[in-house]
């Protein structure tokens, strides 16, 4: 009796290297974000119907940041200023981000993109936090 075993087809993966992998970074990672119960809604009542826009301009941020492509141009902090949002929810961005990264991508390039959006988390979360603190302390000089 011959015995077969089967095990899991380990596809190799591979640096992040060319607009097509920067795609399928950022549809995989959006895909998960407008699913998610704790970021999702924020996500979708935002962005409404313009995800198409929203996801060709994250295509030029992250080009622009990972292959040196200089596609994007803009300030992308502005549009982030009023969210309803804290550390735990820039916890699970990241999160998110880390496995899709890491189930699609191994390489420089790939840490890059992990590092990167941390450090952006990060600035991202203190100025929200910086305006808001701002904003009580006008209203309660007032």
């Amino acid at each position: 009796m011959r015995r077969l075993f089967l095990y899991p087809i380990m596809a190799k993966l591979n640096d992040i290297t060319t607009f097509e992998d920067i795609k399928l970074l950022v549809d995989t990672f959006y895909s998960k974000v407008q699913k998610d119960e704790f970021i999702g809604t924020i996500f979708n009542e935002k962005i409404v119907n313009r995800w198409p826009e929203h996801l060709e301009k994250m295509y030029r941020f992250w080009q622009t940041i990972l292959l040196e492509v200089h596609s994007y141009s803009g300030s992308p902090f502005p549009p982030h200023k009023q969210l309803p949002v804290g550390k735990e929810h820039f916890e699970r961005w990241m999160e998110i981000f880390t496995e899709t990264t890491d189930s699609l991508f191994i390489g420089p390039l790939a840490e890059e993109a992990k590092l990167r959006a941390k450090n952006m988390a990060e600035m991202f979360n203190y100025k929200i936090d910086y305006f808001r603190n701002l904003e009580k302390n006008q209203t309660n000089n007032s």
